[in-house]
């Protein structure tokens, strides 16, 4: 069960209509529901409002609960975005949930209070479909841009009885190709300067010692590196599917 908490009590009290539940937990991490009306605000209050503040995004994530049947005490929800916190000065791990309902839930990005919010956010999308407003680039990072449907949904198939064979006949490969060349203004890059054309470089795809590829694109003025996009893309083993 969870403790009380002397952080849940201040949130009950500053964010009195937001506050859905407290959830106990088997890991003791105090763990509450927030209306997704008031999760950005929750979210900058623990950041910067609190004394011994949460400045850490440690994880973000989603859950499909659409056909789980066992939930005491918890509120109605299609979909669960889940925020996992770190206070330094605390030593202390807190989890937010937020419930979400309909087949394209959505949600305020939170980008701006942490830049580490970028993936997470893309990931969550890219897997359960879950929508993050204003996010600078919500696009696939695990699968590739040509993917239809979210892999972590329930509904989504998983096993070969489910689908037909895989086939790449040649004008799919070509789609294929064509939608894996970079272009720079989708990144928010620009190809040239008032005196300059800038040159994009490939440095990869690779597999550094780890279970995915990388890939960096380098915008290049002569010898001098101006800006670089980080691509993770195009891997994705369905383990969390599968279990």
């Amino acid at each position: 069960m969870t403790p009380d908490n002397p952080i849940i009590d201040e949130l009950k009290r500053t964010f009195s209509d937001g506050i859905l539940a407290v959830q106990p937990t088997r890991d003791n991490i105090p763990t509450l529901w927030v209306s997704s009306d008031r999760i950005g605000a929750v979210l900058h209050h623990l950041k910067s409002g609190v004394e011994k503040p949460y400045k850490m995004l440690y994880d973000l994530t989603a859950i499909d609960e659409r056909v789980r049947n066992h939930r005491p005490d918890q509120p109605k929800s299609d979909f669960t975005v889940v925020y996992h916190l770190l206070s330094f000065d605390r030593n202390e791990d807190l989890r937010v949930k937020v419930p979400l309902t309909g087949n394209a839930p959505s949600l305020p990005t939170i980008t701006a209070l942490w830049q580490s919010a970028d993936w997470y956010e893309r990931e969550a999308w890219d897997m359960f479909g879950v929508i993050f407003d204003g996010h600078p680039h919500l696009k696939r990072i695990l699968m590739p841009p040509t993917w239809k449907g979210h892999p972590l949904r329930k509904d989504h198939p998983a096993r070969a009885t489910e689908m037909g064979p895989f086939r790449l006949p040649d004008e799919k490969e070509i789609a294929e190709q064509e939608a894996l060349m970079f272009k720079p203004e989708d990144w928010g890059m620009q190809s040239e300067s008032e005196d300059t054309d800038f040159m994009f470089l490939n440095l990869g795809p690779q597999h550094p010692g780890t279970h995915g590829l990388i890939r960096f694109i380098l915008q290049l003025d002569g010898e001098t590196i101006r800006n670089a996009v980080l691509d993770i893309g195009y891997h994705h083993r369905g383990a969390e599917k599968m279990g």
